[in-house]
């Protein structure tokens, strides 16, 4: 089976949500993992936005990046460009895509403010893991 992995800085939002998307979307194609250039623990927002539409990332935990692993996927997505510029060299053969994605735990305001960003980085993430489906 194919392996895709999502990386990001702290491996607590984006790489997460897209980890979770991938499973609903890809894991009939691939083997999926997230991870992180540092360990940032798991976002609760993150969480509590994508409960809200019915995908449970509760037991997710916040990695570092396994360079065995990244060496043997067929696909590496970075979701930031601190991820992109940190992130160990792509092997030879290893498909990279960078999707460039604002950090939702760097919103500011209200609450609803900061949840709204949170949904929106949600949604787009989504939409970027749907458009892998092959």
């Amino acid at each position: 089976m194919k392996k895709i992995y999502f990386l990001c800085t702290g491996n607590s939002c984006r790489s997460q949500m897209a980890e979770g998307f991938a499973q609903k979307y890809l894991a009939d194609q691939y083997e999926i993992r997230s991870a992180g250039v540092e360990q940032h623990g798991l976002n609760s927002r993150a969480v509590q936005v994508m409960a809200e539409i019915g995908i449970d990332i509760s037991h997710h935990t916040s990695d570092l990046i396994d360079l065995d692993y990244f060496n043997a996927c067929d696909l590496i997505i970075t979701l930031c460009g601190d991820a992109r510029d940190k992130c160990p060299m792509i092997p030879q053969g290893t498909v990279h895509e960078h999707w460039d994605l604002p950090d939702p735990a760097r919103a500011e305001g209200t609450e609803e403010e900061i949840l709204t960003v949170f949904r929106q980085v949600r949604d787009d993430i989504e939409q970027d893991v749907k458009g892998l489906k092959k």
